[in-house]
């Protein structure tokens, strides 16, 4: 018996856009309809099972590896596919949206990837989720350019073989995507969306180019999630009639619970694996979400007073490595977030210095590339990676058996000295304001305070405030953090962002409606997974 037809999808509550019809094509909203169909129960079988290991978690404060996938582990037999050759030297990779500038931009920096992101980094309002799809087809067959209307700057495409390799990163599975739901109104996840368009108009196009699709795929926090993932791939390949194999997904361990799975999630996904990237923000929220009612022992301190050299997140990028290169997969480096100043030449040098520094670290410690957030500090990145691999594409064959971690290593969070400041807790309410403000206007990646910040640092900005409440914390100047201490210093950001753009820019913004929204998920006695979802339900477009 024949599978039945999928359900027509139907798109809701959307103004139209230009040229939408090159992306909402009859056939693509079919293919994305069947992958609703077929795997969206098991996504939201996951999503319960992600319920019932946080209570787990919350019953035994610990985790460990898994005994019942030891076997995998144990076996050295296995490897990952083969990189292809245009994902075999990832040196520098650049992080960004898909609006039309970052796409030229982007694929002009001189990196050699480009993490197209319609995740962390994007609000998805459905005129991004739209338009960042037309950006990316148009790239492929070269008929993009942009203008800043602004400057009258004029941006167009380098040759073919000077652009960066895209890995377009899709929305992770917790996300809907409310403007397009199936007969029974049910929203499509907007993971399937984000692929399934991106796959079924790109996918034939990037291999006619010597390419091929290539994802990140963001929040994952089990192997059982990497396997729907991989189910993903293989139905969507034979659909589409492109070779098993073709896709090939790097995971980023940015979940405390991943960092104990990570060999499972390549074996996995071993026949379409590339790598795994340690993302620093997310996983650091990871940690308090799951951790949040553990104690004292799991307080972080300030969010940029744990650096990646702190005894529990060495563990994680060292193990990662390892595990990377056992395995024959890519493993990706953290973040620079540093956004240059065109004013202060002396904030430049020292976050240069800095960058370098991290860079320098990560190259050292058997890193095959590292992300950055700017063009500016691609040739920093490159210059690291080129001292250590030099004309090799990667250090794979470096394959750091003198690491050792053990489960308890990756949860020593106590061994830090740092502890919550004052200074600490005012950042967190000044950087969750202006993102959750910038976001709720459609811009998913701002910078703020010369870092680009996405939607992980007002992750971990929320959750720090939450459980330095709960945990009842003494900062440093004596006072202990509660809701009203919260309350008092969110009232003075907003008082002193109202004096310092205007009362005309402070109205026609979404100061107000932000700073509720930050206090709504930071002092709220039942904790939001995302904060993302409840604030997806106000933002309009």
């Amino acid at each position: 018996m024949s599978a039945p037809a999928p359900s027509p999808l139907a798109i809701v509550d959307a103004q139209p856009l230009p040229r939408q019809e090159e992306v909402l094509t009859e056939a693509a909203l079919a293919f994305v309809a069947e992958l609703h169909r077929r795997f969206t129960p098991r996504r939201d079988e996951l999503l319960a099972r992600r319920a019932e290991r946080r209570a787990e978690i919350a019953r035994t404060s610990t985790l460990d590896f898994l005994s019942e996938t030891a076997g995998i582990r144990a076996d050295d037999s296995w490897k990952v596919a083969p990189a292809p050759d245009a994902l075999n030297d990832r040196r520098v990779e650049i992080t960004g949206p898909t609006d039309r500038k970052m796409t030229v931009n982007a694929l002009n920096s001189g990196a050699k990837v480009w993490l197209a992101d319609f995740e962390d980094a994007s609000a998805p309002t459905w005129e991004n989720v739209v338009t960042g799809q037309l950006n990316l087809i148009d790239a492929y067959t070269r008929s993009i350019d942009f203008t800043d209307p602004r400057s009258g700057k004029s941006y167009a495409l380098k040759a073919d073989e000077e652009l960066a390799t895209v890995v377009m990163r899709p929305r992770g599975w917790h996300l809907n995507e409310r403007h397009l739901t199936d007969a029974g109104g049910t929203p499509v996840p907007g993971a399937l969306v984000d692929f399934g368009l991106y796959f079924f108009h790109n996918a034939q196009r990037l291999l006619d180019l010597g390419k091929g699709p290539y994802f990140y795929l963001p929040k994952t926090e089990s192997h059982l999630e990497a396997r729907l993932w991989n189910d993903v791939f293989v139905f969507a390949q034979e659909y589409c009639g492109i070779p098993h194999g073709t896709v090939r997904a790097t995971v980023l361990i940015e979940t405390i619970t991943a960092a104990y799975e990570m060999e499972e999630i390549l074996y996995e996904l071993r026949d379409h694996a590339s790598g795994l990237n340690a993302g620093r923000w997310d996983y650091l929220f990871s940690i308090v979400k799951n951790f949040r009612d553990g104690g004292a022992r799991f307080v972080l301190p300030d969010r940029n007073a744990v650096t990646m050299t702190a005894p529990f997140m060495r563990a994680y990028t060292e193990l990662l490595v390892r595990t990377c290169h056992k395995r024959g997969a890519h493993a990706i480096g953290g973040m620079a977030a540093f956004i240059p100043s065109r004013r202060d030449a002396e904030v430049n040098k020292v976050a240069f210095e800095k960058v370098r520094a991290d860079k320098d670290r990560e190259a050292n410690d058997g890193f095959d590339g590292s992300w950055v957030a700017h063009p500016d500090l691609v040739p920093i990145a490159m210059e690291s990676f080129d001292k250590v691999l030099g004309d090799k594409p990667n250090q794979k064959d470096r394959l750091r058996e003198d690491v050792r971690v053990e489960a308890a290593d990756l949860l020593a969070i106590d061994s830090l000295d740092a502890r919550p400041t004052y200074a600490g807790l005012v950042n967190a309410v000044q950087v969750g304001i202006r993102y959750i403000e910038a976001w709720l206007r459609g811009l998913g990646a701002v910078a703020i305070f010369n870092l680009m910040e996405d939607a992980a640092t007002a992750e971990i900005s929320r959750s720090q405030i939450w459980q330095w409440i709960n945990a009842e914390v003494v900062l440093d100047n004596g006072e202990q953090v509660t809701a009203e201490l919260v309350r008092k210093v969110a009232a003075e950001e907003l008082a002193g962002i109202r004096a310092e753009i205007g009362e005309e820019a402070f109205a026609s913004g979404n100061w107000q409606q932000a700073h509720d929204l930050l206090l709504q998920v930071s002092l709220d006695e039942d904790y939001a997974d995302f904060l993302t979802l409840p604030a997806y339900e106000q933002l309009k477009g």
